[in-house]
């Protein structure tokens, strides 16, 4: 740990701050921060301003001639606005920092004293024991559920269960472990989401370790990780987000190394029921719709949110937190059909699917994406036959239903038929929004 004067400009705000998790860059992180926290960026604000200083060194680690905020992003922030209040998001916002700057005693400070740290796994055990209260905004705002969510998904730690103890146990009774030691905080980042797990073959999703595929495959998949973390063959920066993570484990599914739809356990139990799906840990869908306020039921879905997928996550927010079926049901149609096409393109963009023509309409693409799922073992070929009805015009679960609902005067969707539509086309989004 050391203590530096840097300058202002070499500050980055974090655009994986754990409040909101990944961003796409340092501006969409400072309108986050003003879309949530506006209140309380003001009062920051002007508590700088009062006192003319930040009363806590932020928490930094170095990143080339950068340095990454770790804690302090709502503090510098505002340093940042100050210094030059046409960054602020709005016009109101840039008149505000600009008055604030105004009645600023003294000179401007260009550096600020920071903590420096260049160990990962001690900036997570500080900022793991911060986050206590917000003190109406001046003081650190308090982590809410999502936020916790974010830090345990990032990290791995505080998840119910240490993946790392689990993994080292299985593998030391198999007697696969390496000769070196395992980095574990590595490995609990790697293997800290829900859809990284499943790739790999278990789940965590009931409080505790269970295989979902062969567990000899499983065993492999996970030796050869823990091989590749022990040699330093990959190392934190690897496999430091999201996107980092799903290269490596791409890497691996295309070394043979992962299991397949063939390996897995749910597959293989009898007796089958009709609406069981042989795939990984996550919600079903069922013939009857659940009753629910909201069109996605609050369950945890297995989706690995990288920052590129800012505006498909507020999305899913909307429709699974904030908006009542009862209430908003035509709100909530036409955003289901922009989530399953902002879903599919990304799948398109992050696959590079060559057999889609940028004028082929939205069924059509579907229809594609479903034939490259099931191609590539994602799905099987019974939920690929269901949505090979998607393009099908006569179908009430169809492109031309999702269509209808935005363009059509006289087509009121019903509260029962847009659930029946999550649950029949749940399992095509998350697999597209984790490609």
């Amino acid at each position: 740990m050391s203590y530096r004067y840097l300058p202002l400009d070499s500050l980055a705000i974090n655009r994986a701050n754990d409040r909101h998790g990944e961003l796409e860059n340092e501006t969409a992180a400072i309108a986050w921060l003003f879309n949530n926290f506006e209140l309380h960026m003001r009062n920051l604000a002007k508590d700088i301003v009062a006192n003319a200083q930040v009363f806590e060194p932020p928490l930094v680690f170095p990143d080339g001639e950068q340095f990454v905020l770790f804690d302090g992003n709502r503090r510098m922030t505002c340093l940042k606005l100050l210094e030059k209040p046409r960054r602020a998001p709005t016009t109101e916002l840039q008149d505000f920092f600009s008055e604030q700057r105004s009645i600023w005693r003294g000179d401007f400070p260009s550096t600020i004293e920071c903590q420096v740290e260049t160990d990962r796994d001690r900036i997570d055990d500080i900022l793991f024991r911060r986050h206590t209260g917000s003190q109406g905004g001046v003081g650190q705002s308090t982590w809410d559920d999502r936020m916790k969510s974010n830090f345990v998904n990032r990290t791995g730690m505080g998840g119910g269960f240490n993946v790392a103890d689990e993994v080292e146990r299985r593998l030391g009774e198999a007697s696969m472990l390496p000769h070196k030691k395992i980095p574990r905080s590595n490995l609990n980042r790697l293997l800290s989401a829900e859809a990284f797990r499943n790739r790999v073959g278990f789940t965590g999703a009931r409080g505790k370790f269970e295989f979902t595929h062969d567990e000899p495959v499983v065993i492999r998949a996970l030796r050869r990780i823990a091989d590749d973390l022990a040699n330093r063959y990959v190392v934190l920066g690897d496999i430091w987000d999201v996107d980092a993570k799903r290269s490596y484990l791409d890497r691996l599914e295309s070394e043979g190394l992962l299991p397949t739809a063939a390996n897995s356990l749910a597959s293989k139990q009898e007796p089958r029921q009709a609406t069981e799906r042989p795939a990984l840990a996550r919600p079903t869908r069922v013939a009857k719709p659940q009753t629910r306020t909201a069109l996605i039921p609050n369950t945890l879905y297995p989706i690995a949110w990288a920052g590129r997928l800012q505006r498909h996550r507020a999305i899913w927010e909307e429709l699974q937190f904030h908006l009542n079926l009862s209430d908003h049901p035509n709100a909530i149609s036409v955003l289901f059909r922009v989530l399953v096409e902002l879903a599919t393109e990304n799948y398109i963009e992050q696959t590079k699917l060559a057999t889609i023509a940028s004028s082929d309409a939205l069924a059509k693409r579907v229809l594609k994406v479903a034939q490259d799922l099931q191609a590539n073992g994602k799905i099987d070929q019974k939920y690929s036959q269901l949505l090979s009805k998607f393009p099908q015009h006569d179908q009430l679960l169809s492109a031309d239903t999702l269509n209808r609902y935005v363009h059509s005067p006289n087509f009121a969707p019903s509260s029962d038929h847009l659930r029946a539509m999550w649950d029949w086309m749940s399992e095509y989004v998350v697999h597209c929004l984790n490609a």
